[in-house]
């Protein structure tokens, strides 16, 4: 079974190394994406035997320790979490569970004098109730959370103005857990059960990031020197589908009248490809595989600006793409803008569980900010089918231009002693009287008539 989860570190030149013992294999790293001088992003996929995960007894609570946090305001120096992952059968969908799944970037920003609210995009694939929370010991070395951001168990992070005493890099070390919608029997491979009520954890994922307060901005309005976010881009907890094989390009658009937009960053699924046509405009581009098939995943990402040495982040939007299989005829796919009961609000996807004390930690000396989610069952890969011909699927053409649009229908039988080929201009002119139209397209409306 694959598993992957993610983890960061202040440049993608360090050395990074993990050893798995016993039935489990690291098997590749990608690069999600960087920050030059700040922060990259990796992926680790990892096997695991089918046999391990069959012959867990009852859910397995892990303790992870890896390498040293970046300086951080709240005194937390060595990084810890403590997954917890339960792959017995549950009897609402006799299937095994799947974690929640979430992602977020390595470092989010704010200036000190602004409100900032951050929706993390959390979703569960069994549509279990999800809660955030800080992590608390053992999950945690030490478990300081930030002074100048609190969490909801809706997993909203809020940030109130503050003063520059504050500013600097704080550590979040946060913990997302599923919980039944009803009570629900756990049963493992020798038959043995356990019987879980809504107000029981099944699973748990640890999301760490760095949260910096920067110095105060000139104005707090989006679009002067913060980045503000423009058509076409999505709207934040947006839901749209692709399929395997299709090219999904997500079109991002961005103004700072004030300041010079520099790039977007973003953390989502591994073999993404990000791109710019000018200021202020960027694309992601990824195509699917068939090991994607039926999963969802997440991608978050923000827009960055400079103004003199100062630097200026958009707020964080996320979206959810769930894959398809490969299709027969161009797909027509609509994004739904509003979330469903499987999501905590439009909220941080992919990256199944952190897995066991069998890795050795990375020796480096930055954060190790790792971001986990669903430790999915073992599933049936179907091979790609090829489809050249298939037009890539832009979310763009989803998203109308800012304005007013009206669609008018008309099916209707009239009766009258005029005649049809020689007054259709009348009937037009009665119809528009009698419905009491403003503007109608009296050509087109004829043209009608006549067919």
């Amino acid at each position: 079974t694959l598993n992957s989860f993610k983890m960061s570190f202040s440049s993608c030149e360090e050395l990074d190394s993990w050893l798995c013992e016993g039935n489990c294999s690291v098997l590749d790293l990608y690069v999600i994406d960087e920050s030059r001088g700040e922060w990259c992003q990796k992926e680790y996929i990892v096997n695991i035997s089918d046999t391990v995960l069959t012959i867990l007894d009852a859910a397995a609570d892990y303790l992870l320790l890896s390498a040293n946090w970046t300086e951080n305001r709240n005194g937390i120096v060595s990084m810890a979490t403590a997954p917890l992952i339960d792959l017995r059968n549950r009897s609402d969908i006799n299937k095994p569970n799947s974690s929640p799944q979430t992602t977020i970037l390595p470092l989010l920003r704010v200036p000190s004098n602004c409100q900032r609210n951050i929706n993390l995009l959390v979703s569960d694939p069994d549509g279990d109730t999800i809660r955030c929370r800080y992590a608390a010991s053992p999950e945690c070395e030490t478990c300081t959370p930030p002074s100048v951001l609190t969490v909801s168990p809706s997993c909203t992070l809020s940030f109130s103005p503050t003063n520059s005493s504050d500013e600097g890099p704080y550590a979040v070390q946060l913990v997302i857990e599923d919980f039944p919608r009803q009570t629900i029997t756990l049963t493992n491979s020798s038959g043995s059960q356990e019987v879980k009520t809504s107000s029981d954890v099944i699973s748990k994922i640890p999301v760490q990031f760095v949260f910096r307060v920067d110095p105060a901005a000139p104005s707090c309005t989006e679009g002067l020197y913060l980045p503000r976010f423009l058509p076409p881009t999505p709207q934040n907890g947006a839901q749209i589908s692709s399929n395997v094989n299709q090219i999904l390009e997500i079109s991002i658009s961005a103004e700072a009248t004030q300041a010079v937009i520099t790039e977007l960053l973003f953390s989502g699924p591994r073999n993404v490809a990000k791109s710019s046509s000018g200021s202020g405009n960027f694309t992601l581009t990824w195509t699917p595989s068939a090991g994607d098939e039926g999963l969802s995943h997440t991608f978050c990402f923000v827009v960055q600006a400079n103004f003199s040495s100062s630097v200026y982040q958009s707020g964080l939007r996320c979206i959810l793409v769930t894959i398809l299989g490969s299709p027969t005829t161009t797909p027509v796919t609509t994004p739904a803008q509003s979330t469903t009961t499987t999501f905590a609000p439009p909220s941080t996807t992919t990256s199944p569980q952190p897995t066991t004390t069998t890795f050795a930690p990375p020796s480096t000396t930055t954060p190790a900010q790792s971001i986990t989610t669903t430790f999915a069952p073992p599933s049936t890969t179907t091979p790609a089918q090829p489809t050249t011909t298939t037009p890539p699927f832009n979310i763009t053409t989803l998203i109308p231009a800012p304005g007013s649009y009206y669609v008018l229908a008309l099916n209707a039988k009239i009766s009258t002693t005029l005649s049809l080929e020689n007054d259709a201009g009348t009937i037009t002119k009665l119809v528009s009287n009698l419905l009491d139209f403003s503007l109608i397209d009296n050509n087109q409306f004829h043209s009608c008539l006549k067919g």
